[in-house]
């Protein structure tokens, strides 16, 4: 709501926000809104609802959409003071509060992207917002110890490499050429210029014994609990 607040300050903004419920967002809104914000319903969840708030955003912008702002999460109150051990003993809760961060802090936050880019495309600024947490990231986990809460911390990072994707998607979008860019030849192009000396796949036997070699050589005294390396063991994936 703050987001809200803030970008109405200047009337010169249409502000638009989405909300499950309008009559409880205009009541935390605390004051009648500026002429310049309305809010409309819309459930991330819900496809349709989504298709028919970026139609309703359509309406009021001209048809276009400089930013969007994804805020909405799923902070659990099952998992967020408890670590994956303590489920050992109850693994359907875990799979079921898992699924409840993935399909809101991953899917839904796509949902919404995928729907609004045909505005944000018409917009000037083109420019999307996607709320996450250090709580997602794994230098931070490993140098605090924080075991808690992993299906919000997984879903967060999961939801990282969303927009990473998205990101690489778009950044150099140009709709003459955007057909060319799809496919194979265009991600080997990538990887070409990512590793110069990439050519093809290592074999799966390369692969296992790079991997082993790494496996046993780890050691919590090294700091290499928790890391996420490659087979190279760094962050070079090729």
């Amino acid at each position: 709501m703050e987001f809200v607040r803030q970008l109405a300050q200047d009337p010169q903004n249409t502000v638009i926000g989405l909300a499950r419920n309008t009559k409880d967002a205009l009541s935390r809104y605390g004051e009648t809104p500026p002429t310049n914000v309305t809010f409309i319903e819309a459930d991330i969840l819900n496809l349709d609802s989504l298709k028919s708030a970026a139609s309703k955003t359509e309406s009021l912008t001209g048809g276009k959409l400089d930013y969007l702002i994804n805020n909405a999460a799923y902070i659990s109150n099952t998992s967020a003071f408890k670590t994956l051990g303590d489920f050992s003993d109850d693994p359907d809760t875990l799979a079921k509060d898992l699924t409840a961060s993935f399909t809101t802090n991953v899917v839904g936050v796509i949902q919404t992207i995928n729907v609004f880019v045909p505005l944000l495309r018409k917009g000037t600024e083109k420019k999307v917002l996607t709320l996450s947490t250090g709580m997602a990231d794994a230098d931070m986990i490993n140098h605090v110890e924080i075991d808690v809460a992993a299906p919000y911390s997984i879903s967060k990072a999961a939801v990282n490499v969303a927009v990473a994707k998205y990101n690489a998607l778009y950044k150099k979008e140009d709709p003459s050429d955007e057909e060319a860019r799809k496919g194979m030849m265009a991600l080997g192009a990538k990887f070409a210029a990512y590793a110069p000396h990439f050519t093809a796949p290592i074999q799966p036997d390369e692969s296992a014994r790079q991997v082993l070699k790494l496996f046993k050589n780890a050691s919590l005294e090294k700091g290499d609990g928790g890391s996420f390396i490659s087979h190279l063991g760094n962050k070079q994936w090729l």
